[in-house]
């Protein structure tokens, strides 16, 4: 069989179906062999971002030879099945094995790669040996025949595998290339199943003019122009930022970084050099990685106000969030869709999504990985990652890079802590070209705004808040909800003291945060306690700050919110031992890194102190770097039973960027908040998708110990699986957010 043949595959006799309407005669069915070419033929086009179109047409062409078998197309037409994959996930008829067993018949040992994603594009990547489902059973498990399949359909060569995979014998890099192979399938069969389900549906889905990308570069350099006209110093070095961007932007696609110091711009020039780079090379999307849910939103806002002017002339909304924080207000009916497989030119994302979604199994994960390939990735605060996932999550961007053609952005406020040096092996190589500032030590004296002092002697809370209490607008940063707690009852609830942290839910943060903000432009008095939520990308501006003892880069986070518009002489930054240090066991590494750091170095935002703190906490921790074993779960054997001994369903339940996520619990504050829980208990089908996103900005995580204890006297379960939290009048301060009659979930630090 040719794979670049246009014509339509031959109808079978009889006649087979791919998926049914309930209650529609069979004339309006899909055919089985409309349903091949079409994901055949949508799966080529997502494959062919990376050099194997021929294998996404063949992956599309197989993944469903299962339903030509008489006991599946027995099933679809009994009126207990709407819908062929109805009768997949029942587990009534398995129709994705057939064609997994196919693809290794007809292709030998590169039909195992096939046989990966065909075997799981409906329940998931599987393991090839494993105690439960794995590839191995799924090969030797006996299926029905598909004896109506057209002859034409089941002959095949093995297509040409791209050269990063064939000239490479790298288990990691196979194993890579399946999970793309995977998307590009399960988004194709996702999207022609809708197209024949719900045409509705489908013909909402947002498209894009090849002319957006140049469009947003446009709208954003005449929105940057207009933003800071004043002549300060700072303005200065800001757009020297800027001009630095656009020039390395003409630059070939790669690895970059750009290490510019907080309230440099970073923000607005990485998107400048996203759009203008792409734009140049023909790159496809921008998706934009910020560490913490907590900053997401005002970035996503940041972007919507530059694009402003795109969508008052027509065009969709090309700003896209994906996180557990969606204000469903702020939502449409495109972006909605468009989350599911980041069709959109640019996506803002967390990097708990980003980076578990690259090691996920599930198809419903996966499904939007294949519009990775050729995009510019822009890592903010690239540094912030665990030590225990290093490897794997660096070896996962130079396999974007190197072979997927996207260009990986690592912006940071330090020195950058995961490029390649001696000793560190694993690290991103980033030659000299590739470095956007060309003389990083320059700006950074230039921006230098902040005096950094380090207390000798433990700060109790008393002495701390007396402190607190002498300046007209400070901020104090701490490493938990309780230390937070803590001071911000001692400080007292007034109109002039404010709390922050993960124990207020989202809705209640951002009524804080604009009620803060308004307060430092009057120049009213303003002292604000909270947690490191504040620290990265939050735009606030406090002449005095204090910081917990923590990482250096936390540290240099939290100077940036001080004098961050060069408003003063010189802004100060007072690190502190704080006397909870015993709950902060959680930050032993890094803590303990910065002490040594501090002892050496006076001022920690040098960089010879930048280094040295890395040294200790990335560099010199390589027994560390992969301690949850997921590169080793990617071989290559001498077996042409089974060639690749993968482990992706493993790998997906130990990728956890927060190893504990607790319990979310719902809190009804405000009218909004109260009337949103009414309608949760209200549904008795259960919440609509709607609804679910709209009760995200009204919860509040806390630890599973903690839901326990609270269980019965605080929370409500509706529906068996939503916890509501029970009189809010007596466990949700305005102040400080939730308030249960226990230590509030220390281990919680936001």
């Amino acid at each position: 069989m040719s794979l670049e043949r246009s014509e339509p595959l031959p109808r079978e006799s009889p006649r087979c179906f791919a998926h049914t309407r309930s209650g529609s005669p069979p004339e309006t069915w899909q055919e089985l062999s409309e349903h091949l070419e079409a994901v055949g033929q949508l799966a080529s086009k997502h494959a062919s971002q990376f050099q194997a179109e021929d294998w996404g047409r063949l992956a599309g062409l197989w993944h469903d030879l299962g339903k030509y078998s008489g006991a599946f197309q027995a099933y679809l037409k009994t009126a207990e099945s709407p819908d062929g994959h109805e009768a997949e996930n029942s587990g009534r008829v398995d129709h994705s094995t057939a064609g997994a067993q196919h693809a290794v018949a007809t292709l030998g040992i590169p039909g195992h790669l096939l046989a990966f994603a065909i075997a799981g594009h409906h329940s998931g990547l599987l393991d090839s040996i494993a105690d439960g489902p794995s590839m191995l059973a799924r090969l030797g498990k006996p299926v029905e025949p598909w004896a109506s399949a057209p002859p034409a359909l089941l002959e095949a060569a093995a297509p040409e595998l791209p050269p990063f995979v064939l000239g490479r014998r790298d288990a990691f890099t196979v194993g890579f290339f399946v999970r793309m192979l995977f998307s590009a399938l399960v988004d194709a069969d996702f999207l022609d199943t809708e197209r024949f389900m719900d045409p509705e549906r489908a013909k909402l889905r947002p498209s894009w003019p090849d002319s957006a990308i140049h469009r947003m570069a446009e709208a954003t350099a005449a929105y940057i122009a207009r933003l800071h006209p004043d002549p300060t110093e700072v303005n200065r070095q800001r757009n020297l930022v800027l001009q630095a961007c656009l020039k390395a932007s003409e630059r070939s696609p790669g690895l970059f970084s750009l290490t510019v110091p907080t309230g440099g711009g970073k923000t607005l020039s990485s998107l400048a050099f996203a759009l203008h780079h792409a734009r140049r090379h023909g790159l496809r999307r921008i998706i934009y990685v910020v560490p913490f849910t907590s900053i997401i939103e005002q970035n996503a806002d940041v972007f919507r106000d530059v694009m402003a002017s795109l969508r008052s002339s027509g065009l969709h909304d090309p700003v896209v969030e994906h996180h557990s924080n969606l204000d469903p207000e702020a939502e449409n009916t495109y972006t909605r869709l468009a989350t599911e497989n980041w069709d959109a030119p640019l996506v803002v994302t967390t990097s708990v999504q980003f980076y578990e979604s690259l090691f996920a199994n599930r198809s419903s994960r996966c499904r939007k990985l294949h519009n990775i390939a050729r995009s510019v990735i822009i890592l903010d605060e690239a540094q912030v990652l665990p030590v225990d996932l290093l490897a794997p999550c660096l070896r996962a961007l130079r396999e974007l890079s190197d072979n997927y053609g996207s260009t990986v952005v690592l912006c940071t406020a330090t020195q950058p802590a995961v490029q390649k040096r001696e000793g560190f092996p694993i690290g991103l190589d980033i030659g000299k070209e590739h470095e956007i500032i060309p003389d990083p030590d320059r700006l950074f004296a230039a921006l230098k705004r902040v005096r950094v002092s380090v207390e000798s002697e433990t700060l109790r809370d008393d002495d701390l808040v007396e402190r607190l209490r002498s300046e007209h607008q400070v901020l104090c940063i701490v490493n938990t909800r309780h230390h937070a707690l803590a001071l911000a009852d001692l400080l007292g609830a007034t109109d002039e003291n404010f709390h922050l942290s993960a124990l207020m839910c989202a809705e209640h943060r951002t009524e804080k945060l604009t009620l803060i903000r308004e307060r430092l432009e009057r120049d009213l008095p303003c002292r604000v306690v909270s947690t490191r939520l504040i620290e990265a990308g939050v735009d606030v501006d406090f002449p005095v700050v204090y910081r917990a003892l923590s990482g250096v880069d936390s540290i240099a986070q939290a100077a940036g919110r001080c004098n961050r518009n060069g408003s003063q002489p010189e802004g100060r930054t007072i690190v502190f031992n704080s006397e909870h240090r015993d709950r902060e066991r959680f930050l032993f590494d890094t803590a303990g890194a910065a002490k040594q750091v501090l002892e050496l170095h006076p001022d920690p935002l040098t960089r010879e102190a930048v280094e040295h703190y890395f040294q200790l906490y990335y560099w010199d921790q390589s027994r560390r770097w992969d301690a949850k074993d997921i590169l080793h779960e990617f071989s290559l054997v001498q077996d042409r039973q089974l060639p690749f001994l993968f482990g992706f369903r493993r790998v997906a339940e130990r990728f956890r960027l927060i190893e504990e996520v607790g319990r979310a619990v719902i809190v009804p504050w405000g009218r909004k908040g109260a009337r949103l829980c009414q309608q949760l208990r209200a549904s008795w089908l259960g919440p609509s998708v709607a609804l679910r996103r709209a009760l995200q900005r009204y919860t509040v995580q806390i630890s599973e110990q903690h839901w326990r204890q609270h269980r019965s006297s605080a929370i409500e379960i509706v529906h068996e699986q939503y916890s509501v939290l029970a009189f809010p009048d007596v466990h949700y301060s305005e102040h400080t957010g939730l308030r249960l009659s226990a230590d509030p979930a220390a281990v919680f630090v936001t």
